[in-house]
């Protein structure tokens, strides 16, 4: 848990932006573009329990395949919040649903087409297998553990999302890469910040201790202040 101030307020705007990832924008003057056609991508080299991953713009969307072109996956959606109605629930979510899911941390591992899943992007296959070396299940119990957690559960796009649920399926572990380079980032900019003050308290210090002169030495100081403030 982060318990740094700056940390959680960057977490914060992260929740509300990263969801962007998952929104599907529509074409100038059409309400809904529809999902590729039934057959758009060749299944026929999944197999069952296999970890999929579609590439997006900043971010990467996970699933486990089950076989016969189905994909468990998690996605942010109210729905299963507010009703109990599976057939509503099934139909492909909308960027309401989802946006409203974020905000109310709710989500649903659903089972979709390929074609759903995976919206047009291009797909990779059990890519994070070399990450994990002998701690990979076996395919079935992959694909079992997914199906045995499809319904509603809680989201986090830090702390619970598409990553943590693949990586606990195939690897026994749910484990989030995008997570945790993100939390580095801001890690790394809060130290470089206050190296930043560390460096003006020195140039305050010396101006003081050692007599320099004003003129000279404030702008050298606050030049770098200015711009830690900004940042």
């Amino acid at each position: 848990t982060m318990k740094n101030p700056m940390v959680q307020a960057a977490a914060s705007l992260l929740e509300k932006l990263l969801f962007l990832v998952h929104v599907r924008p529509l074409p100038a003057g059409s309400r809904k573009e529809p999902p590729p056609a039934p057959g758009y991508y060749d299944t026929s080299c999944f197999k069952r329990g296999d970890l999929l991953e579609v590439p997006r713009t900043l971010f990467i969307h996970f699933g486990i395949y089950l076989g016969e072109n189905r994909v468990a996956h998690l996605m942010p959606d109210i729905l299963p919040a507010v009703t109990g109605d599976r057939q509503q629930i099934q139909q492909v979510v909308t960027n309401k649903r989802l946006i409203l899911g974020v905000i109310t941390k709710t989500a649903s591992i659903r089972v979709d087409t390929v074609e759903d899943f995976a919206y047009g992007g291009s797909i990779l296959v059990n890519h994070m297998d070399r990450l994990f070396e002998d701690q990979v299940l076996g395919s079935e119990e992959a694909a079992r553990r997914a199906e045995k957690l499809v319904g509603a559960t809680a989201y986090s796009l830090l702390w619970n999302n598409c990553e943590h649920f693949v990586t606990y399926c195939r690897y026994g572990a749910p484990v989030s890469f995008q997570t945790d380079k993100f939390c580095e980032t801001v890690k790394m900019i809060i130290r470089d910040q206050r190296s930043v003050l560390a460096s003006m308290l020195v140039g305050l210090a010396s101006i003081v201790c050692l007599g320099l002169a004003p003129s000279t030495t404030l702008p050298t100081i606050f030049i770098p202040f200015f711009l830690w403030m900004a940042g």
